[in-house]
């Protein structure tokens, strides 16, 4: 447990980086997005720009199935009777509580095409 208290604040700095660029990346789409509006007349170029800019929410389903699942198979970590610092279940545990949310999404994504 001690090399994981080391890392951890490593880990943490790191998502909460990759949390506030997503959340800027987002917000300049959107601003940009609103200018080229505002613009006036749209060619050819400006509307191929915002169909390829304009999310249907299937990406948001797909991260929070992910997590759902991830989150879900952390859960279930602590009710195996394994050490967790010396057997390599716990990371295959995560992979197929992972994998669930990816084919998950897969069905729901699949049903509403149809």
């Amino acid at each position: 447990m001690e090399k994981l208290e080391l890392i951890l604040p490593y880990i943490m700095t790191t998502v909460i980086l990759i949390i506030i660029t997503v959340i800027i990346f987002r917000l300049f789409n959107y601003i940009l997005q609103r200018r080229i509006l505002e613009a006036g007349p749209l060619d050819e170029h400006a509307v191929k720009f915002l169909a390829a800019g304009a999310s249907t929410g299937k990406e948001n389903l797909k991260w929070g199935m992910l997590l759902l699942f991830g989150g879900a198979g952390l859960l279930i970590l602590p009710c195996l009777p394994v050490e967790m610092d010396k057997s390599p279940i716990p990371y295959g545990v995560e992979a197929i509580a992972l994998s669930l949310g990816f084919i998950s999404y897969f069905l729901i994504s699949r049903k509403m095409k149809s």
